[in-house]
């Protein structure tokens, strides 16, 4: 390495600090995750009304929770987390609140959580009496730390103790339609052997069967290594769970290391077939896993994600409300930022992209939103998941040609000329570079206007006409407001003008023109380009009217103008 590149240690007490391998065994690794794609979607479980009701300031009332359940079933998830109705007086009611009839759709599960207590477990099955469909999710802690630290068993101990609270959860369950799930709280630092032995235990004791599965769910409590040591941990316990056919293997990623989606998605690869997570990422600390940038991956891989997001801004807006806390403007897919460049470089690629997409539809004689995305920089459709493309490309001091063109193309109808859109952003990077603001579209409209239509008013033609006076001869005649009169001939009306300029001494050549009609919503009119050298320098000019020659014959003068 270059001397000049040599890092130097931080003064940050790192030595404090002992690496997961140093922490927790990690099974021997038989890996056949790596070799896996995902090609269909885990069984979802939002927790947000338990495990991510627990981690706000301010923890949701019913009528919150009310509408965070609605949204959750109009998205389609199938199992809910409801609450904790041993933990608090509000959960307890809210789950009496779901055991009113019809209040719960019949296709729907709720899932309750306990501690593995009697007298919690106990109050948990009185909020759920009368209700079917329900999940009783008894947890405890196996890590040794907290075995040492909290609870004060030894693994024994624990492991006795867990088989009481699962005896307790039957006999209470007796033979209504309650299914069993048992999380091994910080499973990812708990000795492999021993989440193997508690849960090889509570899959016999609650008689799993391929018709009646139990749910093991080996969360990532705190995250404290790299997404693939998760993925060993997890493939060691789909490979040697008893009763596999009878088992559901369920994961928990936390976010503590930024890297809870991948942990699930490796989990997934590992032999996963459930993710409990929340909408956004909401939990403690760095939260859960976000289960929308999850679906939302799959979604980008082609594979039926069997949740709704094509709303998702309405998604947000009732998560918002509902836990009062924002969705980040770069949060992946629903932030208001994610479908949005400003690189010059971005915006060019994207309406390139945009437009290639348009054709190809076409091609194929299908709607755009049913042709192959393959667009630049947009992973998906922001149409998929309700968005429009008005915000895609929006324009501040780092933007190029490209977006700024397409901003104008795209709200007014103009089909600027390459040199013409490099000279407009030359004129938008001044008017930016000040403030650094970003620049509307209307605004980018009255800058336009401003510079290369209004100088035709500075010195209008008061009156002119063109006539061809000949085979290929064309004349023209006009009077400038300040009296100068114009006269010239040439091969047509604008090479007559530019005869004309040049009979009054002033030396005009066009170097390029174009037109074009605008949408018919414009009231039919036409706009006109003209790039023009006017004594040794060039200047770009346009002008708008419902006669093209009008126009044509305007925009030329504002390059004129705008030279003088």
């Amino acid at each position: 390495m270059y001397l000049w590149n040599r890092q130097r240690p931080s003064s940050m007490p790192s030595h404090r600090y002992r690496p997961a391998h140093e922490r927790v065994e990690v099974p021997p690794a038989e890996r056949a995750w790596p070799a896996r794609r995902l090609t269909q979607a885990p069984l979802w479980v939002p927790v947000d009304l338990r495990d991510g009701n627990q981690a706000l300031a301010e923890p949701m009332d019913t009528g919150r929770k009310r509408r965070m359940f609605d949204l959750l079933t109009t998205m389609g998830f199938k199992e809910i987390e409801v609450g904790y109705p041993s933990a608090s007086r509000l959960d307890f009611d809210f789950v009496r609140h779901l055991a009113t009839p019809g209040a719960v759709p019949d296709d729907v599960s709720v899932v309750v959580f306990t501690a593995a207590r009697r007298d919690l477990i106990e109050r948990t099955f009185a909020s759920i009496e009368g209700m079917s469909r329900v999940v009783v999710h008894l947890y405890t802690a196996t890590a040794p730390t907290w075995r040492d630290v909290v609870l004060g068993h030894d693994r024994r101990e624990l492991r006795d103790l867990i088989r009481d609270a699962a005896g307790h959860v039957a006999r209470l369950a007796g033979d209504r339609d309650i299914r069993f799930q048992f999380s091994p709280e910080v499973f990812n630092l708990t000795e492999p052997d021993f989440v193997l032995e508690v849960c090889n235990d509570l899959t016999a004791l609650w008689d799993a069967s391929p018709d009646r599965p139990v749910i093991h769910n080996l969360p990532a409590t705190v995250e404290v290594a790299t997404p693939n040591v998760y993925a060993d941990q997890i493939e060691y316990m789909h490979r040697h769970l008893d009763r596999r056919d009878a088992v559901i293997l369920s994961v928990h990623p936390h976010n503590d290391r930024g890297t809870g989606v991948a942990c699930a998605e490796l989990a997934l690869l590992a032999g996963a077939q459930r993710v409990e997570g929340c909408l956004f990422g909401n939990g403690e600390r760095t939260g859960n896993v976000d289960l929308v940038t999850l679906a939302l991956n799959l979604h980008t891989q082609g594979v039926d994600p069997m949740i709704d997001l094509s709303d998702i801004d309405e998604v947000r807006r009732v998560a918002e409300h509902c836990n009062r806390l924002p969705v980040p403007e770069r949060h992946p897919y629903a932030g208001d930022l994610v479908y949005t460049a400003f690189s010059g470089t971005h915006q060019d690629a994207i309406g390139k992209g945009l437009a290639h997409h348009a054709k190809r539809a076409a091609e194929l004689g299908v709607p755009p939103e049913l042709a192959p995305w393959d667009v630049p920089y947009l992973p998906i459709d922001p149409a998929d998941v309700g968005r429009d493309y008005q915000a895609v490309i929006r324009v501040n001091s780092q933007s190029g040609k490209g977006g700024i063109a397409y901003l104008l193309h795209t709200r007014y109808g103009l089909e600027l000329p390459r040199r013409l859109q490099i000279d407009f952003s030359q004129v938008v990077q001044r008017a930016t570079d000040g403030s650094g603001e970003e620049i509307t579209a209307e605004q980018l409209w009255e800058l336009f206007r401003a510079t290369y239509v209004a100088p035709v008013e500075r010195r209008p033609l008061t009156e002119w006409s063109t006539a061809e006076t000949g085979p290929g001869v064309h004349e023209f005649t006009g009077t400038l407001r300040d009296g100068g009169p114009l006269r010239g001939t040439g091969n047509g009306p604008l090479s007559a003008l530019t005869g004309a300029f040049a009979a009054s001494g002033l030396d005009v050549d066009i170097l390029h023109y174009a037109e074009h009609a605008l949408d018919p919503g414009q009231g039919g009119r036409a706009i006109a380009y003209v790039e023009a050298r006017v004594g040794g320098a060039t200047y770009w000019g346009a002008a708008v009217d419902t006669s093209v020659l009008t126009a044509s014959v305007h925009a030329v003068l504002a390059a004129v103008n705008r030279s003088l």
